[in-house]
C-alpha cells in the first residue's frame, strides 16, 4: 500500500462513520453503533473499500487511548473510591463466571480433556477470552446518555479496569501452565508494581499540574501537556509493567480529574476523539469482520460463544452487584455495561494464537463477539435508561 492511499481510507472511514452515526441517532440508537456498522459495510464483509492496515490499527489504538483518557478525566474520584471495593467484587465475578462458562462450552462441543492436557488448556483459554471487558464502547454510550459520572457509570469503569488486570493475570497463569515462557509470578509482581508506581508518580504529577493550573489557567499548554502525560502513562504501563496501555491512559485521566481545569482539558481531548480518532477506532471493529470465512462448524461455535460470553458477564456482574446493594435495575445496567469486548479480547486471542492455545479459524468467533457486544451494549443500555426515565415520569404524574 502506497503511503498516500491511507488518506483515501481515512476519508472513507470518516464520511461513512459520520453518515451512519447520524442515521443511528435518527433511529434513537447510540452513534457508536452506526460507526461500527460503517466499518462492517466498508470492510471486507461487504463493499471492501477499506482494509485494516497497520496504519489504521495504530490510529484506532490512539483512539481508544484518548477515549479512556477522557473517561479518566470525567471520573468523579470520590465516587470511584466509594465504589472501589464493590467494583473489585464485580470484576472478580465478571472474570470467574465467564471463565467457567467458556471452558464448559468448549468441553461440551469438543469433549472433555484430562486435567493438564493441551486440550484442557485450550478449553480453559476459551474461557479466558470471555473474561476480557472493553469498556470504551460503554463509556461512549454512557457519555451520550449523560450517565458517565453516575455511581453506576463509575462502578462499570472501575470494575472494567480491575477486570482486565485480573484477566491478564489469569491469561499469564494459563500460558505458564501450558508451557509458555512467561512466569505467572512475574506478571503478578509487575501488576502490583504498576499500581504502586501509579500512586506515587500520579500524586507528584497531580501536584505539578495543580500548580500549573493556578499559574496558567485555561491555556492551551494544559491540554497539550496533559496529552503528553496520557501517552507517557500508556507507554510506561505497556512497556515496563505489561499492563494494557488503555489502563495507563485511564490512570493519567484519574491523575488530572481533580484539578480545576479538568473540564477544559476534556473538551480539547474530545475534539480530537470526535473528529478522527474515535470514528477510526469504532469503525476498525467492523473492519476486522469477514463473514466469508465462516463455515457451519465455526458458525455454530461462534454463535454459542457469543451467547455464553454475553450471558455469563451479565449474570456474574449483575448478581454480585445486587449483593452489593444495587437495585435490580442498576445491577442489570452494570451487567450489560460490562459485557462489551474489544481490543483486550483481541490481544488475548492473538496471544493464545501465538502459543498454540487457539487456532485461527476460531478467531472469527472472537470478532463476532466483539461486533455483537459492541452493537448490543449501547442499545440495551439506552433502552434500560429510557425505561427508568419513563417509570420516574409516570410516578411523578401520579
Amino acid at each position: 500500500m502506497e503511503a498516500y492511499e491511507v488518506f483515501l481510507s481515512l476519508a472513507i472511514i470518516i464520511v461513512f462513520s459520520k453518515v451512519f452515526g447520524l442515521l443511528a441517532k435518527r433511529v434513537k440508537a447510540p452513534e457508536v453503533v452506526g460507526e461500527i456498522l460503517a466499518g462492517i459495510i466498508i470492510g471486507p464483509s461487504l463493499l471492501n473499500l477499506v482494509h485494516l492496515s497497520d496504519f489504521i490499527q495504530k490510529f484506532a489504538e490512539i483512539g481508544v487511548v484518548l477515549l479512556m483518557f477522557s473517561a479518566g478525566l470525567g471520573t468523579n474520584l470520590k465516587e470511584l473510591l466509594k465504589t472501589g471495593f464493590k467494583a473489585f467484587l464485580i470484576a472478580c465475578c465478571g472474570v470467574a463466571v465467564p471463565l467457567v462458562g467458556g471452558s464448559l462450552l468448549y468441553f461440551a462441543m469438543y469433549g472433555g480433556a484430562p486435567w493438564g492436557s493441551p486440550d484442557f488448556y485450550k478449553g480453559v483459554f476459551v474461557g479466558v477470552i470471555m473474561t476480557a471487558t472493553s469498556v470504551s464502547i460503554t463509556v461512549q454510550a454512557l457519555r451520550e446518555l449523560g450517565k458517565l459520572k453516575t455511581t453506576v457509570g463509575t462502578t462499570i469503569l472501575s470494575a472494567a479496569i480491575i477486570d482486565d488486570v485480573i484477566g491478564i493475570i489469569v491469561l499469564t497463569f494459563v500460558i505458564g501452565l501450558n508451557g509458555g515462557e512467561v512466569k505467572a509470578s512475574k506478571v503478578v509482581i509487575q501488576t502490583l508494581l504498576f499500581f504502586v508506581f501509579a500512586i506515587v508518580v500520579g500524586f507528584l504529577f497531580y501536584l505539578l499540574f495543580k500548580c500549573m493550573d493556578k499559574r496558567w489557567p485555561h491555556t492551551r499548554r494544559m491540554p497539550i501537556l496533559s496529552l503528553a502525560l496520557c501517552f507517557a502513562m500508556a507507554y510506561v504501563a505497556e512497556k515496563f509493567f505489561g499492563i494494557a496501555d488503555i489502563t495507563g491512559a485511564y490512570v493519567a485521566g484519574i491523575i488530572l480529574c481533580s484539578i480545576k481545569d479538568h473540564d477544559y482539558i476534556a473538551s480539547k481531548m474530545d475534539i480530537n476523539s470526535y473528529m478522527i480518532f474515535g470514528p477510526v477506532f469504532f469503525a476498525s471493529i467492523g473492519l476486522r469482520t469477514d463473514v466469508s470465512s465462516f463455515n457451519t462448524k465455526v458458525l455454530v461455535f461462534a454463535v454459542l460463544f457469543v451467547i455464553v460470553a454475553l450471558v455469563t458477564k451479565i449474570i456474574g456482574c449483575g448478581l454480585i452487584s445486587k449483593v452489593c446493594r444495587f437495585s435490580w435495575g442498576d445491577s442489570l445496567k452494570i451487567g450489560v455495561g460490562m459485557m462489551t469486548r474489544g481490543e483486550v479480547a483481541l490481544i488475548v486471542s492473538q496471544k493464545g494464537l501465538s502459543v498454540g492455545l487457539i487456532s485461527s479459524e476460531y478467531f472469527t468467533a472472537v470478532i463476532l463477539l466483539i461486533v455483537v457486544s459492541s452493537i448490543l451494549t449501547p442499545i440495551v443500555l439506552k433502552l434500560l435508561y429510557n425505561q427508568e426515565s419513563s417509570k420516574i415520569h409516570h410516578i411523578e404524574k401520579e
